[in-house]
């Protein structure tokens, strides 16, 4: 059952970053700003330094990624990695012998390998992550570029502008509940954007547009939005349809058949040319599209360390965490870790991940249920 789980949840809370679910739009995790302070003063310390005698000798990392895109391609977009992390671990007082690097067969092979202490270094999704969070640690969260918009308040997403990219780092996207033109779409509109709190009954009268029960951002952090509100799921719903893309979600929310969407926060972006070009609309998404809802953050992927690795200790931990943040600020490094849509990363707690175990919850009783 757990290996079940563990599939299921690899094929659905991954998909952050490593499957391109959008782009970051939440602001740096509690944990960054708790350790930023430390591990900038640590990044500042240059690559270039030669190792020391004094250096702990270890003979071989062992590296996992996993097998999110072909194997092969990942193996060749992250064999520079090897030499930038010898580099940057022996500035910080770690000489590697090897640096190993391996594409495990699936995602809970990737788990399973850090939990046995035959991987030392897992780059995985959070919900990869909280399912094995017995036998590993949380490092880093990946980062990726964030957006100019980032309230809980669904008002503050309906000035009518676009919402834009920033260069501004970010370690989390969120979901969203977007309203469509039709009368019952801006019926809802009005009642946010006054400050109206929108009941159970009005959101139950709409006709909704959902993903596949294993979408984060189309199913899951929605479903665990209107449990949280209303002790409510989405197959409570009066009407909600299960679209096949988001594509055709926003077709839908065009013409009127749906009132509601669920979505990934920087959507808009992506349909925008077509809400006119091939929707049929003459007044732009922005205009004619308002924000209902707005999700708790959904943290993008992790660096984590095995809790039974022979050569693992807070001095190594520390280390990796500072040379990956490193590597992460360097173009070099960027090229890298861009196979997985990775900007940078960002020191990370267990805690940042509390909703993907929500999610797993969920997931689990999907899967019972069916």
């Amino acid at each position: 059952m757990k290996k079940k789980i563990a599939m299921l949840l690899a094929a659905a809370l991954c998909m952050g970053t490593f499957a391109g679910c959008g782009n970051s739009t939440s602001n740096n995790s509690s944990a960054a700003d708790n350790n930023t302070t430390n591990n900038t003063a640590a990044a500042t310390e240059s690559s270039d330094v030669t190792a020391s005698a004094d250096n702990v000798k270890i003979d071989t990392l062992n590296v996992y990624f996993v097998p999110s895109r072909d194997p092969d391609e990942i193996v060749t977009a992250t064999e520079p990695l090897a030499n930038l992390m010898q580099t940057e671990l022996a500035g910080l007082g770690y000489d590697i012998g090897e640096v190993k690097i391996t594409v495990g067969t699936t995602f809970e092979a990737v788990g399973e390998a850090l939990a046995a202490g035959t991987a030392d270094v897992g780059f995985i999704p959070g919900g990869t992550y909280v399912l094995y969070d017995d036998g590993a640690d949380v490092i880093l969260t990946a980062t990726r570029d964030g957006l100019n918009k980032d309230s809980d308040n669904p008002a503050d997403w309906n000035d009518g502008q676009p919402t834009e990219g920033t260069d501004k780092q970010a370690v989390s996207y969120r979901a969203l509940f977007i309203a469509g033109p039709s009368d019952k779409g801006q019926e809802l509109a009005d009642k946010v954007n006054s400050g109206e709190e929108l009941t159970w009954d009005d959101l139950n009268g709409a006709n909704w547009s959902v993903m596949s029960s294993s979408s984060p951002a189309g199913y899951i952090y929605p479903a665990l939005w209107l449990q949280d509100r209303y002790q409510k799921g989405i197959t409570d719903l009066s009407s909600a349809v299960q679209s096949d893309s988001y594509a055709s979600a926003f077709a839908r929310l065009a013409s009127g058949q749906i009132d509601v969407l669920v979505t990934y926060a920087d959507a808009r972006r992506d349909y925008e040319e077509s809400w006119t070009s091939e929707f049929g609309r003459t007044k732009s998404i922005w205009e004619e599209t308002n924000v209902i809802g707005v999700t708790d953050p959904i943290y993008n992927d992790t660096v984590c360390v095995s809790k039974t690795s022979p050569i693992m200790d807070d001095g190594l931990k520390s280390a990796i965490q500072t040379a990956l943040i490193n590597i992460g600020n360097t173009e070099e490094g960027k090229a890298v870790i861009s196979i997985y849509s990775h900007n940078g990363y960002e020191p990370a707690q267990s805690s940042d991940y509390d909703k993907e175990r929500e999610a797993q919850k969920l997931i689990q009783e999907l899967s019972a249920a069916n």
